[in-house]
């Protein structure tokens, strides 16, 4: 399972998330424009019509959360909207009750996340899990298109060791997006950088055409159209490269552990060093045997 170290030690709240917002708000007022503004109407407009018609389908499905596990139907997790300021998401639980007793926010496990529950495998396979956030949408905390909302418990560390992370902060959170359609879930630090990097690219290039192509992309996958066809289909493909990382440890910070892969011919061949680069997921791992995958942890020096 995938974790983040945590820089500080005490606890985040508000007041800490409070400080990250004042220090962006002044990024957030220079990248307005009209069309996120008429967006921002639309999104309202069609989360109520939505959610009218998801309604009976939330509470069948609450229902049955309730039956098959413990625990509430619908859970709230504080994440980081548009300019840093914090806001309630609300999600169909698709985990244990207790899945971080004992562990703390985690990032999603590659492969098979035993905290998913049976029913939540199907929620979360189908995107249905999301339905609850159409009233995010009401409120105008959410947007249908765009970045995907972090945990704030994430927030201080992904911006201190990811240049330009907050940038994604300039728009309202979507519930879908160019990342979301094109990258699996985030499990480490390259996972959220090549989202990152789609982030970027939707709000510099947004527009009314892509985000109903990217809302017709996501309506097709829910309908059951797999393997990234949807996306081909749609245009809307798009492939990531990220350059080297050194392995380095950020100075006066704490542990941090990042996932490599290390070309086994290098080693077994003429005993040059190896040729090292960064992977982002462990599906990628596995396709490219006969690399071995290991994992390098890099300590701080600092005393």
């Amino acid at each position: 399972m995938a974790t983040i170290e945590i820089a500080s030690k005490e606890p985040w709240n508000s007041t800490s998330m409070n400080s990250l917002s004042s220090q962006y708000c002044c990024h957030v007022a220079t990248h307005e424009s009209p069309f996120y503004t008429r967006k921002g109407v639309v999104d309202r407009l069609l989360g109520l019509a939505l959610l009218i018609l998801a309604a009976p389908v939330i509470g069948a499905l609450v229902l049955a959360i309730r039956w098959s596990s413990k625990g509430p139907g619908i859970y709230s997790q504080a994440r980081v909207g548009r300019g840093g300021r914090l806001f309630t998401m609300y999600k169909l639980r698709s985990m244990r009750a207790d899945a971080e007793v004992g562990i703390g926010p985690a990032w999603a496990a590659a492969g098979d996340d035993k905290r998913i529950t049976r029913l939540g495998y199907w929620l979360r396979k189908l995107h249905l899990d999301e339905l609850p956030q159409l009233w995010n949408l009401v409120r105008g905390e959410m947007s249908l298109v765009g970045p995907r909302p972090e945990r704030p418990e994430f927030v201080a560390v992904l911006a201190e060791q990811i240049p330009g992370y907050l940038d994604r902060l300039r728009i309202a959170p979507g519930i879908t997006g160019l990342a979301q359609i094109n990258l699996p879930p985030d499990t480490d630090l390259n996972s959220v950088r090549r989202k990152l990097v789609l982030d970027t690219e939707y709000i510099r290039t947004a527009g009314m055409l892509l985000d109903l192509r990217i809302a017709a992309c996501t309506l097709l996958r829910l309908v059951g159209l797999r393997g990234g066809r949807a996306v081909v289909l749609l245009g809307l493909w798009r492939e990531v490269e990220l350059p080297a990382l050194s392995v380095t440890a950020a100075a006066g910070g704490g542990p941090t552990t990042i996932s490599v892969i290390v070309n086994r011919a290098a080693i077994e061949g003429d005993g040059s060093t190896p040729r090292r680069e960064a992977e982002g997921f462990a599906g990628e791992r596995e396709e490219l045997e006969p690399s071995v995958a290991v994992l390098v942890e890099a300590e701080s020096c600092a005393s």
